[in-house]
């Protein structure tokens, strides 16, 4: 489910913040294509902000493929292959940065070379992978997936 929260401190204008949010409900997976997005109307109302703010972020993300409107019919996340894989990946790999960076930080002040840390870096990725890989699938000998 969509949750929107909107920020008066942020110094980031409203409808960018909509549309970040709605990007990276996206990325996330949150949303998927063909989600229908609350209407402008109801999306104003729910922050407490002026429904031409919605209409803008809507505008936007239809301009950029992002959502789609049917006239009468709602506004819904755009397919897949109109969005693009470098979209989803840009988004990833924004809300990635802020931890990339502190652990560049952390890193730094522990005096770990950059190859260091790409290798520990590469293991943890390793071991992630192999432990998606034992129990995502059972075992061909067993069924129940023991050993």
């Amino acid at each position: 489910m969509l949750s929107l929260r909107i920020s008066a401190s942020s110094g980031v204008p409203v409808y960018l913040q909509l549309e970040q949010q709605i990007k990276q409900a996206i990325a996330s997976g949150v949303l998927h294509a063909g989600d229908p997005l609350p209407s402008t109307r109801r999306t104003a109302a729910d922050l407490r902000i002026n429904p031409n703010t919605v209409a803008r972020a809507f505008q936007n993300l239809e301009r950029e493929g992002i959502i789609r409107t049917v006239p009468g019919g709602g506004t819904f996340v755009a397919s897949l292959t109109a969005l693009g894989p470098g979209l989803l990946k840009a988004e990833k790999l924004r809300r990635l940065r802020p931890h990339v960076a502190q652990l560049a930080v952390e890193a730094s002040q522990l005096r770990l070379s950059s190859a260091d840390l790409h290798k520990l870096l590469d293991s943890e990725l390793q071991e992630l992978e192999q432990s998606r890989r034992t129990h995502a699938s059972p075992s061909s000998e067993d069924p129940a997936g023991n050993p």
